[in-house]
């Protein structure tokens, strides 16, 4: 099991790192669902807007997150987590998808979240614990798909969960309740807004077999000049 020794790390401001040196660091793999703002984001009515977001490795000085829309190196970030609670954070590296934060903590939240990470890794890897609701909920190995619209654009988005009648989806666009789309190849209608997305039922359920291989596409590749 991994566990978070924080006196390896110094309780001074933390400088920013990259991905290959916070690979490096003792930290868990965990995945936990959370929401983000950045500063640059705003609403038509010029609120501060949120997206959903998904820890891919965390220790209690810096996580990485996955995301649909990816800020710069330096721009202050505010997360809020469930499990976590809320942070002010700091862009330290960017990805194809996502970007590592830098944690803004006291000693003692540190050492509580220490504590948090290790009991998180610990349910994670009981397989007693099981979702056993019918049409439950669950979080696909790959987060990002594209929404195609019946106009024919296309906007990538990140999967926040899914299910076999519906999806939930944060995304640039944000298209009106009722609007006729395919998540993938999933053809729906978004029924619902979210502070940090929206909520797509599909036309028809789909078999939950079925069900990644439908709703994930990737971007199209470019065309050569």
């Amino acid at each position: 099991m991994t566990t978070v020794d924080l006196r390896k790390h110094s309780e001074t401001t933390i400088a920013l790192m990259s991905v290959a040196e916070f690979l490096r660091q003792r930290a868990v793999e965990v995945t936990v669902s959370g929401s983000y703002s950045l500063p640059r984001w705003y609403d038509c009515e010029g609120k501060l807007r949120t997206f959903a977001c998904r820890t891919k490795r965390v220790s209690p000085f810096r996580m990485i997150v996955d995301v649909p829309v990816v800020g710069k190196v330096g721009e202050r970030v505010t997360s809020y987590f469930q499990d976590f609670g809320e942070f002010q954070c700091t862009i330290s590296a960017t990805l194809k998808a996502g970007f590592l934060m830098e944690l803004e903590m006291t000693r003692a939240r540190r050492a509580w979240m220490s504590e948090k990470l290790t009991w998180l890794e610990k349910k994670q890897k009981d397989a007693s614990v099981l979702e056993l609701r019918r049409d439950a909920r669950f979080v696909p190995q790959v987060s990002h798909t594209l929404l195609t619209l019946a106009d024919g654009s296309i906007h990538p988005c990140f999967i926040i969960d899914v299910s076999t009648a519906g999806v939930a989806i944060s995304c640039e666009y944000d298209p009106p309740v009722g609007t006729a789309l395919a998540v993938g190849a999933c053809v729906g209608r978004v029924i619902r807004k979210f502070d940090n997305g929206f909520a797509v039922k599909f036309a028809e359920k789909q078999s939950r077999d079925d069900l990644v291989r439908l709703i994930v596409r990737a971007p199209p590749l470019a065309q050569s000049a």
